[in-house]
């Protein structure tokens, strides 16, 4: 986990961290740690599943990273605490901003270090820093441009001090939980839209009645069609029509298969006049 890493990196000494128990990360696989219990062990750092075993710890701050949970007051009332936050808050507040910033074609993001409060990311703000979202920008891409600037933030005010914090201000939203519907394309809508799907991750149609994952495309000019079809004579994948245009399949993944070039599919799948994604 890049954050613990940079503070024990810097010199702090870290007592617990505190994540979510182990999970499965795939439908077939054993339960994994995740990246927080992976990176403390790595580094000698006890581990806990449980909030309040904070209250057992000497530790003069917490710093708090995608926990998703809100905080008793009991806790924090022992032990204060930071948050480091993938938003410009109060835009975005929730369990995934980033996610939804790109869902929503936001041109601009970016990181904040907050007071945490027994409510959802509503703590005062010591510290903000934005970036851009370039137009080839993908979930992975961002949250570690994110993670690159949210950790040089929370590491200068740790040396230099926070300093008094400031209230949020301006239109409040909520970043819900991304689910398998907001990751389904439905080719009916703009070919931007379906890119900035895609470039959550995980975005899925169908083919041939079986489920079919898209996991890169780049927008294509020319006319449309109707939405679905698939022409094969793309430069680098198959064209798929769109609500307003085309764009082209780059790497793809049918179901039970590894994920593959696109160019690659379409040879194997033999492509018919009238095929289309989303059958």
């Amino acid at each position: 986990m890049p954050t613990l890493d940079a503070l024990v990196t810097a010199g702090y000494e870290v007592s617990l961290a505190v994540t979510g128990g182990d999970a499965r990360r795939s439908r077939r696989g054993d339960p994994e740690p995740s990246a927080v219990k992976a990176a403390a062990r790595a580094h000698g750092i006890d581990v806990s599943h449980e909030v309040r075993d904070l209250l057992e710890v000497e530790a003069d701050l917490g710093v708090v990273v995608a926990f998703g949970r809100i905080i008793p007051s009991a806790v924090l009332d022992v032990l204060p605490m930071v948050n480091l936050h993938f938003s410009l808050l109060p835009r975005w507040r929730g369990a995934a901003p980033v996610e939804r910033a790109l869902l929503a074609g936001d041109t601009h993001t970016g990181v904040c270090v907050m007071d945490v409060v027994e409510a959802l990311d509503e703590g005062d703000v010591y510290a903000r820093a934005e970036v851009a979202i370039g137009p080839d920008a993908t979930l992975a891409s961002l949250r570690a441009d994110l993670v690159a600037l949210g950790t040089d933030a929370l590491l200068t005010g740790l040396r230099e001090g926070f300093g008094p914090p400031v209230p949020q201000e301006g239109e409040v939203t909520y970043a819900a939980k991304i689910t398998a519907q907001d990751r389904h394309l439905d080719f009916a809508a703009s070919s931007e839209t379906i890119r900035r799907v895609v470039a959550v991750g995980g975005a899925w149609t169908t083919f041939r009645g079986r489920r079919f994952k898209v996991h890169a495309i780049r927008v294509a000019g020319g006319p449309g069609g109707e939405p679905g079809v698939i022409d094969a004579t793309g430069d680098v994948g198959p064209l798929v029509a769109t609500g307003d245009g085309r764009i082209e399949l780059v790497e793809v993944q049918p179901e039970n298969r590894a994920k593959m070039h696109a160019s690659d599919w379409a040879r194997g799948a033999r492509l018919a006049p009238g095929d289309r994604l989303g059958s």
